[in-house]
């Protein structure tokens, strides 16, 4: 899952981050909404984390705007406006979950995770191939009844392959989704993530190379 974090502070920015991305998921960041734009433009995200107040004018405003125009996309405020009327309006206006900062960042990302759960069109609860089955709400992977210990990154794209039920993901479409502005995608860092998969999931295989596309699951 990919999450935008929009906050110009840079401690909160680098911290929120960092949290994020230890327990699996691909963030970008941005320190103001001209910035923020420009990335929603041209990646496709699961949530964004907007500080109210930033460079540029008030977030609200801007989702408000997008929304008029159909964006869905799962949207937190995080911000210091902690006034009863402003937390209102910010669930009005476009806001699905609103955090008032001082806050545990724990807390932040539990609920991160779940606007994306709660996001429309994703794939179902458990997921099964085989012996395989992935518990998306648990986080949890077992195979032939057997509790396997994944991390982050080889959860996403286990999931990627398991959603796509057999069919060939391609490489792009996996690193998109693990990885973030951070990444490069020229490096090994995908062959490294299934090559841990394959050795964790053991005999028989189960992720297959397609040359010149990406991968798949099956027997």
């Amino acid at each position: 899952m990919r999450v935008l974090v929009v906050e110009d502070d840079e401690d909160l920015r680098t911290a929120v981050a960092a949290a994020l991305r230890g327990t699996g998921f691909a963030v970008d960041t941005a320190v103001d909404l001209a910035t923020a734009d420009e990335n929603l433009y041209v990646n496709s995200y699961d949530c964004v984390v907007f500080d109210r107040k930033l460079p540029g004018g008030d977030s609200l405003d801007y989702v408000r705007a997008r929304r008029r125009d159909g964006w869905a996309v799962p949207v937190l405020f995080l911000t210091a406006m902690d006034a009863v009327s402003e937390r209102i309006a910010g669930l009005r206006d476009g806001g699905d979950d609103y955090v008032v900062k001082p806050f545990a960042i724990p807390e932040l990302v539990a609920r991160v995770g779940s606007l994306c759960r709660r996001a429309g069109g994703g794939p179902p609860p458990v997921l099964r191939h085989g012996d395989l089955e992935m518990d998306t709400g648990r986080h949890e992977v077992r195979r032939g009844g057997v509790l396997l210990m994944l991390t982050g990154k080889e959860f996403t794209v286990l999931r990627l392959l398991l959603a796509a039920n057999g069919q060939p993901v391609p490489r792009r479409e996996l690193i998109r989704a693990a990885w973030d502005e951070m990444a490069d995608p020229a490096s090994n860092v995908l062959d490294v993530v299934i090559a841990q998969l394959r050795r964790k999931l053991r005999n028989p295989p189960l992720i297959h190379t397609e040359r010149n596309v990406g991968y798949r699951l099956g027997e």
